[in-house]
């Protein structure tokens, strides 16, 4: 069982505050570029997260303030190494997108290539002053991989979607805000506060509502309109069956914060 409150890994770092969990990317020195262990420890981290509900927001970030990511750390691997070998290795952004409770990246520095990938998958993007982000895979005569070509295109729209990855420009962190990439830019000595700030105001919601409105959301992006109206029918409906609805009910006549226990 792993220490619920703090774990520092080989490559991660998860601590839990409050009812907020924080991972993050601890290789600094590199950049935080992705390795394989890297995944291993985040699976660790979501599977204890998934099962026992102990947070109920997650904050993902890096180490330092050089960057969330530059990507795949291409010297663990050989050159004779198969591709389809190695996305079965490094493939993290599939398990950031795996978390049922909301996620938050904040983005410290740059995100480029596959560590822009990891930004994608969260559910949530906030970037300091000195943030940049770059699809860089097209420079190596390669694609994105890790859901950067699904990805991209759903948070942004294909046309920016397309200029971004097939001219792998480099944008600063206002033009992101302004294509909605992310949603908040901020100080750099201040990145942290602003995430916790936001994660806090979730985590003080309804925990399951806060999963239920994350499901309906991404899996009616791919249904037609009607099935995700049934979808979202469906949840609404199997909330009211929870104990949390009935004390948000009881606390709002009551006037006072509410107690939820996730049941």
């Amino acid at each position: 069982m792993l220490n619920k409150n703090y774990m520092n890994k080989k490559s991660m770092i998860y601590e839990k505050k409050e009812l907020v969990g924080i991972i993050v990317i601890d290789r600094p020195n590199f950049k935080n570029a992705i390795n394989d262990q890297m995944v291993s420890e985040l699976t660790d981290i979501r599977n204890e997260i998934n099962r026992d509900n102990d947070a109920r927001v997650v904050i993902f970030t890096g180490a330092g303030q050089e960057a969330l990511s530059v990507g795949t750390d291409e010297k663990e691997f050989s050159s004779n190494e198969g591709k389809l070998r190695r996305i079965e290795r490094l493939s993290l952004a599939s398990i950031l997108g795996t978390f049922k409770c909301p996620t938050i990246c904040a983005i410290n520095g740059d995100a480029f290539g596959q560590g822009f990938e990891l930004g994608l998958a969260c559910d949530l993007r906030i970037c300091s002053k000195n943030s940049r982000f770059a699809m860089t895979q097209v420079t190596d005569g390669e694609i994105p991989w890790d859901g950067g070509t699904q990805r991209l295109s759903r948070l942004v729209g294909k046309g920016k979607a397309l200029e971004l990855i097939l001219t792998g420009e480099t944008i600063d962190a206002q033009e992101a805000f302004r294509i909605g990439l992310v949603s908040k830019v901020v100080p750099s000595d201040e990145l942290m506060v602003a995430a916790m700030d936001m994660a806090r105001e979730m985590a003080s919601k309804g925990p399951i509502a806060l999963r239920y409105a994350k499901e309906a959301i991404h899996k009616g992006m791919d249904l037609t309109l009607e099935q995700g109206l049934r979808l979202e029918a469906d949840l609404y409906l199997l909330i009211h069956t929870t104990k949390d609805r009935a004390e948000g009910i009881q606390a709002f006549r009551e006037k006072r914060t509410p107690k939820f226990e996730e049941r």
